[in-house]
């Protein structure tokens, strides 16, 4: 089957920035301006790819980075700008009124990468507000049959490129069975996949199905992750604390978090940590060194103590299905 590129790996080669700055930080535990003053130490100390999403703090970090780009002494088109289609816009007439949403938030004209933040999608009220369970949990209910129809939801972001208002599109958290029919039915490839990898859970198989189609990988919580409660699933430390990693940081001399970031970036994987202190956030842009071939190939084999590969970020008890389960496209 013959398929669209959405902004193939082809088109953005040489364009998105391997080393990315993550926003999901500050959006709901620290004071605001936090996100902006973390956006403009990046931007000064060389980052020029910023991830955000709506998602964090309700449209907050998308208003702090509109603030810090606005801003900086750099022009737009020298910054990467991601952000991320809500759970609550899925359907197919939400989707470019999201968008535009985003894009007043920030004060832009377009994004350079628009992606559905997850292939589930959330009942919503009249106001786009997630309708939750009514036991006290919290938890969101899911609208089950808008979430069997993520095809129809990309079908509606191809628009946005057509607009301008978007340069490519592409999907966060999609495993290998939900790539494969998003591609088939829709006869697109998205031009990226935002998923959670490190040496803890380098997800192979969906990197090799990735590159396979030139969907650009991008890792978030690359360094382990300090995921949201409600959905962390790892127990026990993370490959920061690994002490063959921190034996390879020694040899470099450089930090666990470098040689973690850097072994992805030799991977040709996309990597956005999160930080505001600056200290960490000039120490993740010095990622541009290169591993031996041994020292990648160690990486390569880690195993998780007591486990094996791990995945830190579980959908099922938040939203009752596993979204990544590869044996059938769940809900």
């Amino acid at each position: 089957m013959e398929v669209e590129l959405a902004g193939s790996l082809g088109e953005l080669a040489g364009i998105i920035p391997l080393r990315g700055l993550g926003t999901f930080q500050a959006a709901k535990s620290n004071p605001p301006g936090i996100i902006k003053k973390a956006v403009l130490d990046a931007l000064e100390a060389g980052y020029r790819h910023i991830d955000t999403a709506w998602a964090y703090g309700d449209g907050q970090s998308e208003k702090e980075v509109g603030d810090a780009i606005r801003e900086t002494s750099l022009s737009r088109d020298e910054i990467y700008v991601v952000t991320k289609l809500p759970n609550t816009f899925h359907r197919p007439e939400d989707v470019e009124p999201a968008l535009d949403m985003s894009l007043s938030n920030m004060g832009l004209e377009y994004v350079d990468l628009y992606l559905m933040h997850n292939a589930y999608a959330y009942m919503a009220d009249e106001n786009h507000k997630t309708i939750r369970k009514q036991d006290g949990s919290g938890k969101p209910l899911v609208d089950v049959s808008l979430s069997k129809a993520y095809p129809d939801t990309f079908e509606a972001m191809k628009k946005l490129k057509v607009s301008g208002k978007t340069r490519a599109i592409g999907v966060s958290n999609f495993n290998v069975i939900k790539l494969k029919r998003l591609i088939e039915v829709c006869g697109v490839v998205p031009a990226a996949n935002q998923v959670e990898i490190n040496p803890y859970f380098p997800q192979t198989e969906l990197v090799a199905f990735c590159r396979s189609y030139k969907i650009q990988v991008i890792a978030h919580c690359p360094l382990g992750g300090a995921l949201d409660s409600r959905v962390a699933g790892r127990a026990g430390s993370g490959p920061l604390q690994d002490l063959l990693i921190n034996y390879i940081a020694e040899r470099n001399h450089k930090t666990a978090a470098q040689v973690i970031l850097a072994w992805m970036v030799n991977l040709g994987i996309c990597v956005i940590p999160k930080s505001d202190h600056i200290e960490r956030i000039r120490e993740n842009f010095d990622v541009a060194f290169p591993l031996t071939e041994v020292e990648r190939e160690l990486i390569n084999r880690i195993t998780v103590p007591n486990s094996g590969p791990q995945r830190n970020m579980v959908s099922a008890g938040h939203i009752g299905f596993d979204t990544f389960d590869e044996e059938q496209d769940l809900p």
